[in-house]
């Protein structure tokens, strides 16, 4: 054996593994995807709900929320979704799975606020709606990551 041989031996990854940097940095990309299109959808299902009469009016402020809050906040929830998942993919045995429950979880505390503010009852109703088109959004797609990163 020459030495060019012993050094293709040691120089990458074990046969049909990918080193965990290639796995988090796939996930990162797939996950920031994901999140301009929860962004996006979360907008404009909350314009469409503007368009159709919901105020968005919290009575705690008294102020409407403003449609570009709808995508921040998404884009922040869902930024701290794709922590959750580089975490579980590092040192999880199963982090699909846990993740699929973890954000289950996550997304079903989400609505509780919107059910015990004193806003109007569409309102409330728009503001659980884009909680779950945002998850509708989110869950499934880094879950199909995580899948893909472990098998």
């Amino acid at each position: 054996m020459n030495s060019r041989n012993v050094t293709a031996v040691g120089a990458g990854p074990a046969s049909g593994q990918t080193s965990r940097t290639d796995g988090l940095l796939g996930l990162a990309g797939i996950g920031l995807i994901a999140t301009l299109a929860a962004m996006v959808a979360t907008t404009l299902a909350a314009a469409l709900a503007r368009a159709s009469g919901v105020d968005f009016e919290v009575p705690d402020g008294g102020e409407a929320i403003p449609l570009p809050g709808f995508a921040v906040v998404t884009g922040f929830f869902s930024a701290v979704g794709i922590v959750i998942a580089a975490g579980l993919l590092r040192w999880s045995a199963r982090p699909a799975e846990r993740f699929v429950r973890t954000a289950a979880t996550l997304t079903a505390t989400s609505l509780v606020p919107p059910l015990l503010s004193e806003a109007n009852p569409a309102t409330i109703t728009a503001l659980c709606g884009l909680h779950l088109v945002a998850a509708a959004v989110m869950i499934p797609t880094l879950a199909r990551s995580l899948r893909t990163r472990t098998e």
